[in-house]
């Protein structure tokens, strides 16, 4: 199992402020499973709008913390840094359920494990928790494109 830290993190993903959702891998079982954790701050730009008297983070942004988990998961396992000329894309979301909302001050633990791979489209389960409660589950799909 390895861990990787933000510096490591910024190698592999080519995201960057105010997009990039995670904050640190705290296991990776390349070619098989992660464990991430996105800090929910209040601070997040998002919760100017969603919403200012109640501050929820929204849906969207979870998956796309999954996502983007998964996409570290996929790029160690091929062992393939971030680079200019390929684009890592979410293609789809299926059975996507939000238990509960995710607020500031919140840890959101990313757990993404690879269900199968075909022709370059990897296939996830996806879970959010916080508290070791679940948050928010999706099977996700992404695949690598040159761009």
């Amino acid at each position: 199992m390895n861990t990787m830290d933000i510096h490591e993190i910024l190698k592999y993903l080519p995201h960057r402020y105010p997009l990039l959702l995670v904050d640190k891998v705290i296991s990776i079982d390349v070619g098989k499973s992660i464990v991430a954790l996105k800090n929910v701050s209040i601070n997040e730009p998002f919760f100017q709008g969603h919403f200012p008297h109640h501050p929820v983070m929204p849906g969207v942004l979870i998956v796309e913390a999954l996502a983007q988990a998964a996409a570290l998961l996929t790029l160690k396992t091929e062992g393939v840094t971030n680079q200019t000329d390929s684009v890592y894309y979410f293609v789809g979301i299926d059975n996507v359920r939000f238990k509960k909302p995710v607020m500031p001050g919140d840890q959101l633990v990313l757990k993404a494990t690879i269900d199968r791979q075909i022709k370059g489209l990897w296939k996830y389960s996806a879970q959010a928790e916080v508290n070791d409660q679940l948050v928010t589950e999706a099977k996700l799909m992404c695949t690598s494109r040159n761009v």
